[in-house]
């Protein structure tokens, strides 16, 4: 990891260890963790499986979507670029530090830089673009209940779902617009000149150009091959649907009843809808003080801290973890001359 990424994982740590002290401060601990101890060991198995299940989806993706470019890939080795992603996406602000290290290490296993950047914009845009319609559909079906449950934090919602939208609207545009692309790569190009990160090689502008090129062929093999892109839409729907559900095998297994699974998920969903653009690394203390709010109506009394402290211990905290070692394991392959390119190939 370089500087940033260590300053942005000291802010985690830091902002972990304040929203750990909130819990415990004014919760009766010991109810809680009675509250815990309830939980049937079947759900919690269910549970923790949906949350890793949840991450290797998007590696089933961008294998799906590489072979649909030729490249020999395994589905282990792109499950692999997910968690690596997940973990950068956990440590940096707005999720941001995620594509750029999965590109990197795509790159360095001889997937070209276009070819990744295509699949990992497709698979961003398309993960966005599932959020937003569900945000939508929560918002015109279930306003009501919504302002009801999230109470002062819906504006929260609001701000979410719009700077969702705003950014499918922003990355369908650079898909599609081959000039609005590589004027970005070019004029990227020239930015870093300007400040002398980089030296004047017109080699090196003409393979920003001919990579802008191949960018753009690749963006029209898959708008000419809509039917791929319909599946990745429909696994995408079954995924962001796997992690709302994790807090409804939560709900179920801690022994409750009397709210439907549409409501728990529902909530589920507005709640990283809300929080998902926010500049905090893994969106750590917001996250739990909507979820406190948002299900005080469904799980009642200690079950609501426990309820929280297993959710998002699994669907953040265990991924975010296993994320970190695979990390890890990349780097030290990486680290080994030609390892990556034979593992690979």
């Amino acid at each position: 990891m370089n500087r940033k990424n260590l300053i942005s994982a000291g802010v985690l740590l830091i902002l972990a260890a304040l929203t750990v002290s909130a819990i415990f401060k004014g919760n009766d601990m010991a109810a809680v963790f009675a509250a815990m101890g309830k939980l049937h060991p079947a759900y919690l198995c269910g549970a923790a499986a949906t949350a890793i299940f949840f991450v290797s989806a998007e590696g089933m993706m961008i294998c799906y979507l590489l072979r649909s470019l030729s490249y020999r890939t395994g589905m282990a080795t792109c499950i692999k670029y997910s968690f690596v992603g997940f973990f950068f996406s956990g440590i940096t602000p707005s999720a941001t530090g995620g594509q750029p290290m999965q590109l990197y290490y795509m790159q360095k296993e001889g997937h070209k830089v276009s070819d990744s950047t295509v699949v990992l914009m497709t698979v961003a845009v398309i993960y966005k673009f599932v959020l937003v319609v569900m945000g939508a559909g929560i918002l015109v079906f279930c306003h009501g209940a919504l302002a009801a449950y999230l109470k002062n934090y819906l504006y929260l919602y609001y701000l979410g779902l719009f700077l969702n939208t705003a950014l499918v609207v922003i990355l369908l545009f650079i898909m599609v617009s081959p000039k609005c692309f590589k004027g970005l790569v070019v004029g990227g190009e020239k930015v870093l000149k300007k400040f002398r990160l980089l030296k004047s090689s017109r080699e090196r502008t003409d393979k920003l150009i001919d990579m802008a090129d191949q960018y753009h062929e690749a963006v029209l093999f898959f708008l000419k091959n809509k039917g791929k892109i319909a599946v990745v839409i429909g696994f995408t729907v079954l995924q962001r649907c796997s992690v709302f559900f994790l807090t409804w095998l939560i709900y179920r297994g801690l022994g409750l009843a009397g709210t439907s699974a549409f409501t728990v998920m529902s909530l589920q969903a507005a709640i990283y809808i809300a929080v998902d653009m926010l500049p905090l690394p893994g969106a750590q203390g917001i996250t739990e003080m909507m979820y406190k709010t948002a299900f005080s109506m469904v799980f009642p009394g200690a079950f609501l801290t426990a309820s929280m402290c297993v959710t998002r211990g699994l669907n953040f905290y265990m991924v975010l973890i296993i994320s970190a070692l695979v990390s890890l394991w990349c780097q030290f392959r990486s680290a080994r001359p030609g390892q990556m390119e034979a593992e690979a190939s």
